[in-house]
């Protein structure tokens, strides 16, 4: 009997990297603005010692396109351009936005789903189908020459004090899901414990959907060989 594929899940924050081999079996090192590729790997390597996995599955804070990473993100350090996970840690991996693991994890099996994440920035992802679209919906522009996620983020809060953010989240969260035509918006990220309640069609997200969408990265259809996620 053919033995189950052991899955690795990494999640990689601006504070924290947490790599998972369950949901409940979880290590972490620290990541920040001057963590480059290369201090990643020596970390990654330390951290994981003892563990046996076959596969990776990574959610990246930068865009994503075809496994490869468009630009440096934000809150960590450069280099990561175009960076080979595969090649650097010797193993098949699944990259994708962090937003977009964190989205296919939420998923409810139905439907339309637009998924916003609330944190430092704006994280974004549209799930339909089988089709999983990465979104970069923190840069639209905003009033005064900023854009969204420094309204909606932690800036944001900051700025506005908890009562107005709220509003101007909820306002934003409408519109969004109008423009995308969605069913339903999950809103999840470190932010989304400040609301007691969500209106009607506006799920709360959990950060534990992060390691469910890395497994989902790797389901197949059903008696095929063809992975079942399509990634926009």
């Amino acid at each position: 009997m053919m033995r189950k594929r052991r899955i690795l899940v990494v999640d990689i924050g601006g504070t924290f990297v947490k790599l998972l081999m369950s949901d409940r079996v979880e290590r972490e090192f620290a990541s920040g603005p001057r963590m480059s590729p290369k201090q990643f790997v020596t970390k990654f390597k330390e951290t994981v010692r003892g563990w046996k996995f076959d596969v990776a599955s990574i959610g990246f804070p930068a865009p994503v396109r075809n496994g490869r990473i468009l630009r440096n993100p934000k809150h960590l350090g450069k280099g990561w351009e175009h960076f080979n996970f595969a090649r650097a840690l010797g193993m098949p991996m699944r990259i994708v936005n962090d937003a977009a693991m964190q989205a296919l994890g939420s998923y409810l099996g139905r439907g339309r789903m637009l998924f916003l994440g609330l944190g430092t920035g704006l994280g974004s992802a549209l799930v339909w189908d089988r089709n999983l679209m990465s979104l970069e919906l923190g840069d639209l522009p905003y009033p005064k020459g900023n854009i969204v996620e420094n309204y909606l983020g932690i800036p944001g809060l900051g700025k506005f004090g908890q009562k107005k953010w709220k509003r101007e989240v909820l306002c934003a969260v409408n519109q969004l899901k109008r423009a995308f035509i969605a069913d339903y918006v999950v809103l999840g990220g470190g932010l989304v414990h400040r609301f007691d309640r969500l209106p009607k069609e506006i799920v709360r997200g959990q950060n534990e959907n992060a390691f469910l969408g890395g497994i989902r990265l790797w389901e197949r259809k059903r008696n095929s060989c063809e992975l079942k996620w399509h990634l926009i």
